[in-house]
């Protein structure tokens, strides 16, 4: 029987993947497995402050690494693409094939046929998709993205607005605040920065009043908010300009900031080159169309009474310095940058902006974020061309047809109006999008299968997910904890994680980094990609690199190895304030947007030359899918999505322990349930005109009525007739995109439910 003394706790990082938090672990290795793992909780020995535990994910971990499903050997497809039927075959085979197949696309199509796609399945500076970039654009370059999934439209519209992501405040600056508005917010489950309800909790306790409006009533709001307001999806922006008009009418805005430090307030502040164009009190007060944005035209929209918009917008001016907190799913739907940005001229017209207990909302990462994701340097692209990221299918489809209009960056540059290539081949690292969370998987999944489009897909992953099921060559992937790595705080935190190597890679599995550093051996660049490092001299590298850039006083790698810190954390002493110095003297601190300002009025947008779809003044536009359309007749309820403790996006999918714990279930009101007669539990069948999907559903007044609430990140598992199995949201939704940041608009969906029969 093994002794204490036999058995080494090691200090590690949750591998996170895009969980929107860090957190740390102990892990307790023997023999070269790791038996345990629990999160760094002990009080006597903190590493950080408040301390970095991680959630049932994290602690989850160990079933994921020793899952029998894991990949251990290189596969070729064997069967029609996106049968998953493959034979193993060895590692010399598998990296000729890879080198050879980048080497024909090249030759025959160019660099922007090469294409390596958007994915977070592994969020460490040396794994992931950063790995297999590098390798591209030391190979002469390839077609690459910009933007995410998830924050697709704020991405794009914060800095439109304020001219930086950089607007928020240090977290432990909520504590000067009088009320917290958690707008479509929910870090209990989300996490959106480790410890940040932890920091919520502390500000009620400190006196903050915290409001929660969503469409569910969520474990963050059960937990933390003092009041829910439930409204209806997609109509946030609706329910903001009505606050704006309660603001306004009621002399409850701070007009000395708006004097200073905002641009389109009204047709006084109005740029020069948009003179008698709308402003922003123009649209609020309905002096052009109309239509007062009263809190009465919103109840009808919003489902919010009347009167609660009234209090709210109220309390919001008047309370002190408070915080409007907006969630990434409200801008994902049809219109995302609007409710961003309607969020932000709230903040904007009470003064809200660069001061003690404020927030500017929008992404509002905070100021002292450090050079998060990724430091593994990827190099220069010589290719220059980039695509938003979820505009990779219209890129395989039409590639040689995008251009501006598509939001292609690097045109002007290249002197081309368009791509110069569709997307001939796809190589998918660390990513679940090609066939799981990408929109409208049936349509979807048939682009995959036409290999007359995309000639050649490369999966590298740890199992064979339903992206990995496309593949023709599948590259198996070994897990952080088996190789060296590093995270950092996320956008939030001042702290630097180690994941060293604590046992060696399952089976014949290698590391991100090493399955690139081999195949460009075979392309003639190995040296250029390497640089002489192995995956331990890149951390130690990126470690040098910290403190030269941003952490002056972190330990050496060798230190903290020696220590086994587990993570370097500097504390927040004196919370810094986004904006503070604009706010002081705008004159002396322009922003980076045309105006210098706040822009109430964009002119980015206004130059857009869009209007009915990107107004230059924020505005409530009905959805392309609503109660309010034509399609509701068919489909009258909303379908929305939310991250659960199950799984980071659809990492843990197979974990049975996590899926015990949290039981994939739809949600639905009971009003809605009686409708369908359906029971507590029943499995049901929830459908558009774009696909279906069978789950049990769960009754409960937790939601509003005409809304139904499935979680993402199931994996697509279709039965013979193409009706998913496993509860997959993306079966359902569209892939249409935002007008202006080119992101994706999933949560815009509209559905119809009834009980699934037992014998289908």
């Amino acid at each position: 029987m093994a002794t204490a003394a036999e058995t080494k706790v090691i200090r590690t990082g949750c591998p996170a993947h895009n969980c929107g938090g860090r957190c740390l672990l102990r892990a307790h290795v023997q023999d070269g497995r790791i038996l345990r793992l629990e999160t760094d909780d002990r009080p006597e020995d903190p590493i950080a402050s408040p301390q970095l535990r991680a959630c049932t994910r994290g602690r989850a971990y160990l079933r994921r690494q020793y899952h029998p499903d894991r990949l251990t050997t290189p596969l070729r497809r064997t069967g029609k693409r996106g049968a998953g039927e493959f034979a193993p075959i060895s590692w010399d085979e598998a990296l000729d094939e890879m080198a050879g197949q980048l080497t024909r696309i090249r030759d025959t199509y160019g660099h922007g046929a090469l294409f390596v796609p958007y994915g977070t399945g592994g969020y460490t500076q040396l794994t992931g998709a950063q790995t297999a970039r590098r390798l591209l654009n030391c190979f002469g370059g390839q077609l690459s993205y910009y933007n995410s999934y998830s924050w697709g439209a704020t991405n794009i519209v914060t800095p439109a607005t304020v001219g930086t992501t950089k607007c928020g405040n240090d977290r432990q600056d909520w504590l000067n605040a009088k009320l917290i508005l958690m707008w479509g917010w929910n870090p209990a489950e989300a996490r959106d920065g480790t410890n940040s309800d932890y920091f919520i909790l502390q500000a009620r306790r400190n006196g903050a009043r915290v409001v929660c409006l969503d469409p569910r009533h969520t474990a963050s709001c059960a937990s933390l908010a003092d009041e829910w307001i439930p409204l209806r999806p997609g109509t946030d922006t609706a329910l903001m300009t009505a606050m704006a008009h309660v603001i306004i009418t009621e002399d409850l805005h701070d007009l000395d900031f708006i004097d200073r430090c905002c641009s389109g307030f009204d047709q006084g502040q109005m740029p020069d080159e948009a003179a008698g164009e709308e402003s922003y009190v123009d649209y609020v007060l309905g002096i052009r169309d109309g239509v007062p944005k009263t809190p009465e035209w919103a109840e009808h929209i919003t489902a919010v009474p009347r009167d609660t918009t009234v209090r709210l917008a109220r309390e919001y001016a008047t309370a002190g310095p408070a915080v409007l907190y907006q969630g990434y799913a409200m801008q994902r739907r049809a219109y995302g940058e609007q409710v961003v940005r309607a969020g932000m001229a709230l903040a904007a017209i009470t003064g809200n902006v660069g001061i003690k207990g404020g927030w500017a909302s929008g992404l509002s990462s905070q100021p002292t974020a450090g050079p998060y994701w990724s430091k593994f340097p990827e190099g220069e692209n010589p290719h220059g061309l980039s695509i938003p990221c979820f505009l990779w299918t219209e890129a395989v489809l039409r590639g040689r047809e995008m251009g501006r209009d598509h939001g292609v960056l690097g045109l002007d540059a290249r002197d081309r109006d368009t791509l110069d290539s569709d997307i001939k081949l796809i190589w998918s690292v660390a990513s679940n999008v090609l066939a799981n969370q990408h929109a409208n998987l049936n349509w979807t999944t048939e682009i995959l299968r036409d290999e007359s489009l995309v000639e050649f897909i490369a999966v590298q992953d740890n199992f064979l997910t339903p992206t990995a099921r496309f593949a023709d060559l599948v590259l198996p992937a070994c897990t952080q904890f088996e190789t060296w790595g590093l995270a950092d705080g996320w956008k939030y935190g001042q702290e630097v994680i180690l994941l060293p190597q604590l046992v060696e890679p399952l089976g014949q599995s290698r590391s991100d980094f090493r399955i690139c550093a081999d195949i460009a051996a075979r392309l003639g660049i190995g040296e250029a990609y390497t640089e002489g490092r192995d995956e331990r001299a890149w951390t130690e590298w990126i470690v040098d690199r910290y403190r030269e850039e941003w952490l002056p006083d972190i330990p050496t790698l060798d230190e903290m190895v020696e220590q086994n810190l587990g993570a370097y954390t500097e504390p927040v002493t004196e919370p810094v304030i986004g904006l503070a110095d604009f706010r002081s003297d705008p004159g002396a601190h322009p922003l980076a947007t045309p105006s210098g300002r706040i822009e109430l009025f964009s002119l980015d947008m206004h130059r857009f030359g869009q209007p009915e779809h990107v107004p230059a003044v924020p505005k409530y536009i009905q959805e392309w899918e609503s109660p309010f359309g034509a399609e509701a007749a068919q489909f009258p309820l909303q379908c929305i999505a939310n991250h659960t403790l199950a799984r980071v996006h659809s990492t843990h999918e197979n974990n049975d322990w996590l899926r015990e714990a949290h039981p994939h279930r739809i949600w639905i009101h009971p009003l809605d349930a009686e409708a369908r007669g359906l029971a507590d539990g029943d499995l049901v069948r929830v459908f558009n005109d774009r696909g279906a999907t069978v789950v049990p559903c769960v009754i409960t007044r937790r939601i509003l009525p005409g809304v139904v609430n499935l979680p993402q990140g199931t994996w697509w598992t279709p039965d013979d007739e193409g009706v998913d199995q496993r509860g997959s949201i993306n079966v359902l939704t569209s892939e249409r995109w935002t007008p202006f940041a080119f992101g994706a608009a999933l949560q815009t969906v509209m559905v119809q439910i009834a009980r699934e029969e037992a014998s289908s």
